[in-house]
């Protein structure tokens, strides 16, 4: 089983009832004040990535590395703690990442009434939009008394939604299928932030973070758990994997496809070069360093664990990139050996992955995070998986 899926699945049924009882009482009650409770500015001081529970007044949403803002919140993704209730000083400030899980509880736009109140999150020190954070919260809970509102993470039958989706995000679509759907989607998506390639390494070490270890990243072909700081183009190092082959379209890593992390993946340096510009298929053939994946002389199939990832990622550049700006009409056939074509296949396959293969808590966090932090733009077919087969 992928790390990138949930672990629940794994575990006995008897460490479940424990575990999610552990959790209830750190999630519903109060934190103990003589527990290793941290105080802001000792947080600040500690981004060593280890786990703790820190204090502190909610002063705003961070937006940027030294802007909070305090009202007119854009969304539920980020809160900011400080030592004291109206504090404006960003340097005083720890910035908190609210999981999907968390944010219709405990995020700003949907619970203005938070700023003022102090609660308790427990998570890991780690930087957060480049500043001192507070990431991965597996609980929050004001001072005297928790949120029954607060979802379960850890409870299999609540499984990860994409409830982040900014109110009238896709208005738009609405009511639409085939070729209008998938205007529609593109004028939605296709007005983003666009990223130079030397930014796509920060961005890929936050979005595809381990969420075991937030020193690694995840690679979405060999399911490997690398340091950050291993990027590069040597053996065993991992690189920038475009999964829609910059070949097929022929853009190469000029800003817009080129650089777009909705397909821009990481992945080992020789598995990435295994794959190299090959279609997406079913196919038997093994690969080295990658448990699941095939390849033979004309496709290439990542594990069952991500296959739906891939797909999807397929399906957005498909939409996003039509032509109708200054980069190449790119599309899906049914088809393999493409070749320098803004082509990728197989249409068939890649729908029938998506369906094996449905959105992961990791792959809706990582569309949450494009878009809160990045590029500022969703992959419409993690939050509407229907619309895979309303287009195609």
């Amino acid at each position: 089983m992928s790390p990138r899926r949930s672990r629940l699945r794994r575990i006995s049924a008897s460490f479940v009832t424990v575990a999610l009882a552990t959790l209830t009482a750190v999630v519903f009650t109060t934190v103990p004040a003589q527990a290793a409770t941290l105080t802001v500015t000792q947080a600040i001081s500690t981004q060593d990535g280890s786990t703790a529970t820190v204090r502190g007044y909610v002063v705003g949403q961070p937006t940027a590395t030294s802007t909070v803002v305090t009202s007119s919140y854009p969304s539920d993704y980020a809160l900011a703690l400080a030592a004291a209730p109206g504090e404006t000083d960003t340097a005083d400030m720890l910035y908190v990442q609210i999981p999907s899980a968390f944010r219709s509880a405990w995020g700003l736009q949907s619970n203005p009434d938070l700023v003022g109140q102090q609660i308790d999150v427990t998570g890991t020190l780690t930087a957060y939009f480049s500043h001192a954070g507070h990431k991965n919260a597996t609980a929050f809970a004001t001072v005297g008394g928790g949120s029954p509102e607060d979802p379960d993470p850890t409870d299999p039958t609540d499984p990860p939604t994409s409830g982040e989706i900014p109110s009238g995000y896709y208005d738009a679509a609405a009511g639409k299928s085939g070729e209008q759907l998938k205007t529609a989607l593109n004028q939605i998506i296709d007005n983003h932030t666009t990223l130079a390639y030397s930014q796509v390494w920060d961005a890929l070490k936050a979005v595809d973070e381990d969420p075991d270890n937030p020193n690694n990243i995840l690679t979405v072909y060999s399911q490997l758990s690398l340091p950050k700081s291993s990027n590069g183009g040597d053996p065993d190092q991992w690189n920038r994997e475009h999964t829609w082959a910059k070949s097929h379209g022929d853009f190469g890593t000029s800003a817009g496809p080129g650089t777009d992390i909705h397909h821009l993946m990481p992945e080992d340096v020789s598995v990435n070069s295994t794959r190299g510009n090959l279609d997406f298929d079913d196919t038997s053939g093994s690969v080295d360093q990658c448990s699941g994946c095939g390849v033979d002389n004309d496709s290439f199939a990542p594990p069952a664990e991500t296959r739906g990832d891939i797909a999807r990622a397929m399906f957005y550049m498909a939409v996003r990139y039509e032509g109708t700006d200054s980069y190449v009409d790119l599309e899906l056939n049914d088809q393999v050996g493409n070749g320098s074509a803004p082509y990728i296949g197989k249409l068939s396959v890649l729908k029938e992955w998506h369906t094996a293969d449905p959105p992961s808590e990791f792959e809706i966090n990582r569309n949450d995070e494009i878009y809160a932090d990045w590029q500022h733009n969703r992959n419409p077919f993690v939050d509407h998986p229907e619309w895979v087969d309303a287009i195609w």
